[in-house]
């Protein structure tokens, strides 16, 4: 299958944070053929291994590639006249409701999309302004009587948007956060087919980041890898925005560096990003991560973590644009560096005082 066609169905599959079953079949049937075995844990993280091949008194190590499959969205908190009120789930923007196609989970998947009073019947002082989330509403067609058959609070809604396919091998569409760097893991699983690698991989689509970076903390502490990488968004560049704090798309994937990273793993990534003449973006981090990084870094003793990420444009919105330039170019980097690791990489991530 393309890249392409992979990045557009994970894009449209539903999977709000806590809700992720959906997205994680999908994603099961693209890892399937280059991994050794599956497994959930309690958390639901989809946890596929693809088993290195050591000689046969070689110690066991393992490297967690952690990529989280949830996306922001909407519960249903109350039933008005058939129309159904939300809350959001993750960091929703309100400015970007009003108009959007969304699909409610109900006993059956109804379609649905947000509606919001007239400008006519607005006073004129409010025109101007964002309406609050809690003065929108879901219109699914339905009556009171019917919506209460079929609708239950708690609920989950999923924007539905198609996936876009634009100019440049750029794609816009909803959930690329994270979904484009689960495309990454699913290119660096692909690549790893053709490779000789000692270390075992973990490919894990971690649950219900965008609520608390939860599912890496329990399959990282479950997992104990010896190191992880944590794959996620950054900001993309655009109009207006401040460029110490974007990253341009298709320049290649972005490497952190700060507190959150472990220093031997930053210098690794950079060096096979070289090796390999695989342009690439260094973001600094002079603070938490925001992403799974920070959850599996502080897990049991710790755990040497680093985090590389895929410019995004218009983050947490229906409509977040990435270059597949970046997903290949990111799982490519990936498979590389797995392909380098050994025991003298271990020794490379102890850290020691001066004597």
């Amino acid at each position: 299958m393309e890249l392409l066609e992979i990045v557009k169905a994970l894009s449209e599959a539903p999977g709000v944070a806590g809700f992720e079953a959906p997205v994680q079949e999908l994603i099961r049937s693209y890892w399937k053929p280059y991994v050794h075995e599956f497994r959930t844990d309690a958390l639901g993280n989809l946890i596929g291994l693809r088993r290195g091949q050591r000689p046969a008194d070689a110690p066991a190590r393992s490297i967690m590639l952690a990529t989280h499959c949830d996306e922001i969205g909407l519960m249903v908190t109350g039933i008005e006249e058939g129309f159904l009120r939300f809350t959001s789930v993750g960091g929703i923007d309100a400015r970007v409701l009003p108009g959007q196609e969304v699909t409610v989970f109900g006993r059956q998947e109804l379609p649905g999309v947000i509606g919001l009073r007239p400008p006519h019947l607005v006073p004129a002082e409010q025109r101007q302004k964002p309406l609050p989330m809690d003065e929108l509403f879901v219109d699914v067609g339905l009556s009171q009587e019917q919506a209460q058959k079929l609708v239950s609070i708690g609920d989950p809604i999923a924007f539905r948007v198609p996936a876009l396919e634009l100019e440049n091998e750029r794609v816009a569409g909803k959930a690329f956060d994270n979904r484009a760097s689960v495309a990454v893991a699913t290119v660096c699983l692909m690549t790893l087919q053709g490779m000789h690698h000692t270390w075992d991989v973990y490919a894990v689509a971690t649950t219900q980041e965008e609520v608390g970076l939860r599912g890496a903390m329990v399959s990282a502490y479950g997992l104990a890898p010896d190191i992880a990488i944590a794959i996620d968004v950054t900001f993309g560049d655009g109009p207006g925005l401040s460029d110490a704090e974007t990253f341009e798309l298709g320049a290649g994937p972005v490497i952190a560096i700060g507190p959150n990273v472990h220093p031997a793993l930053h210098e690794a990534l950079v060096e096979a990003a070289k090796s390999l003449e695989i342009p690439y973006q260094i973001e600094p981090m002079p603070e938490h991560s925001g992403t799974d990084g920070w959850a599996i870094q502080v897990t049991r003793e710790g755990i040497p973590t680093a985090v590389l990420s895929i410019p995004t444009q218009n983050m947490h919105s229906p409509v977040e644009v990435i270059s597949l330039k970046d997903i290949r170019r990111a799982g490519r980097l990936l498979a590389g560096f797995i392909s380098t690791l050994n025991e003298e990489f271990v020794r490379r991530l102890t850290f020691s005082l001066p004597e």
